[in-house]
């Protein structure tokens, strides 16, 4: 598979620098992963417009060999600019092991470890290698923060907190000996800052009140324009806060409930495993016998208000079928990517990968945020259809690795579901 190349900003001891990566990828059956540099240094810059010169002129570097280096030299300091999601603090790191490990921290951490290591990996660096694999609690940052709640995870943030500690500035020092600046063409990088500046100019002059402008800001948020947004859902199931849900995978077309408990799902099921219905009639009929083994000592019981929907079950009064945002259809993805199809619908996969990172959340098991992490190709390649994005290159198939993944994530959410 040819991944994207991507742009990265460090923070590292000199500053900022942005340069590239290239994700692993496959080719003539090996996995590989590389960055913009040579046998000695990653090759970094202080401001994208000197990367842009770079890639323009340079004849020869490590990415030079990668499937995807020819349309590179041609992309604009817009597309050569690192968004949000790519940029890593290593010198801030240990600050931020120093705040409550909520989700949003564990994960910050993560990623930072994870391209860290990659650099260890593809540079042939022993010693943070050594390092990181001297210190489980660097591993547990894969499980997000779940592997730190408690009083159990209370003990393994400290002792990721006296790892970091212990190696971090080591690890940073290594880095910083790392990285290096090329000589660049003058007159490309003249060019590539005019280019930028142009660029800084034209947005500097959007109006804030430019219709266009707060468009384009709304999409980017994930939100609507005010005129046609939807109204908020109403009803029963509404007011009580959990959700019917259709889940479609193979040749079945299955109901069951979720709903959100401090922001993380629970579902109709126990030990892992969600107890499932071929239609709603036949749930709501299970929902009115209290004792059947789909809702005796199921997890959703700690939801407060899960007794009133067993009461409305009880009389009768349960109805409405599932709202399309809760259907999750998870069949034909898996075939498509096979056979190298990246125009799937954005909504459907956002929805199918929301479904099995969920069902992986609750019944513990880290496997799908992990492999549906940008981190790893097929996360990349999911992210690049939910989230499209003009500066990013488009993935080039074959995407047989990425098929093989989604099948398994799906094997396993097919092997959890409990048909009544």
């Amino acid at each position: 598979m040819a991944s994207d190349i991507v742009p990265i900003r460090l923070a590292l001891t000199r500053g900022d620098v942005v340069t590239l990566w290239a994700p692993p990828w496959r080719e003539d059956g090996e996995e590989w992963e590389a960055f913009l540099g040579d046998d000695e240094h990653v090759f970094v810059f202080d401001e994208v417009a000197g990367l842009a010169a770079f890639v323009r002129t340079a004849p020869e570097h490590d990415l030079t060999d990668h499937p995807a280096w020819s349309a590179v030299p041609g992309l604009a300091v817009a597309e050569l600019t690192p968004d949000a999601v790519h940029r890593y603090d290593l010198v801030g790191l240990p600050e931020l092991a120093a705040a409550d490990p909520d989700a949003l921290t564990v994960q910050e951490l993560h990623e930072t470890v994870s391209i860290v290591r990659s650099l260890a990996d593809v540079c042939d660096l022993s010693a943070v290698i050594a390092a990181l694999d001297g210190e489980p609690t660097f591993a547990l940052l894969r499980e997000g923060e779940q592997a730190f709640a408690g009083r159990d995870g209370a003990k393994r943030w400290t002792a990721l907190s006296e790892a970091i500690a212990t190696h971090w500035d080591g690890i940073v020092d290594t880095v910083d000996d790392l990285v290096a600046t090329p000589d660049l063409d003058a007159g490309a990088l003249d060019k590539a800052r005019a280019e930028e500046q142009e660029l800084r100019d034209r947005l500097a002059e959007q109006p804030l009140d430019d219709d266009e402008a707060l468009e384009a800001a709304a999409l980017a948020a994930g939100t609507e324009d005010a005129d046609t947004a939807a109204e908020e859902p109403t009803g029963f199931w509404a007011e009580v806060g959990i959700d019917p849900i259709r889940i479609e995978v193979g040749d079945r077309s299955v109901v069951s409930l979720r709903c959100y408990l401090d922001d993380k799902p629970v579902f109709l099921g126990s030990d892992g495993r969600i107890d499932v219905f071929g239609s709603e009639r036949a749930l709501f009929r299970a929902l009115a016998d209290r004792e059947h083994p789909a809702v005796a000592g199921t997890d959703l019981t700690a939801a407060v208000t899960f007794a009133e929907v067993l009461d409305a079950a009880a009389v009768g009064e349960l109805d409405g079928g599932v709202e399309d945002m809760n259907t999750y259809v998870l069949t034909g993805i898996g075939p498509d990517l096979a056979e190298g199809v990246l125009d799937l619908d954005p909504v459907q996969l956002d929805l199918a990968s929301e479904l099995l990172t969920d069902v992986g959340e609750w019944a513990g098991d880290p496997e799908p945020a992990e492999v549906l992490a940008e981190s790893n190709s097929l996360g990349w390649l999911v992210s690049f259809v939910v989230r499209p994005d003009p500066t990013r290159m488009a993935p080039s198939p074959p995407f047989t690795q990425e098929a093989q993944s989604w099948g398994e994530l799906v094997a396993g959410l097919e092997a959890r579901l409990r048909e009544h």
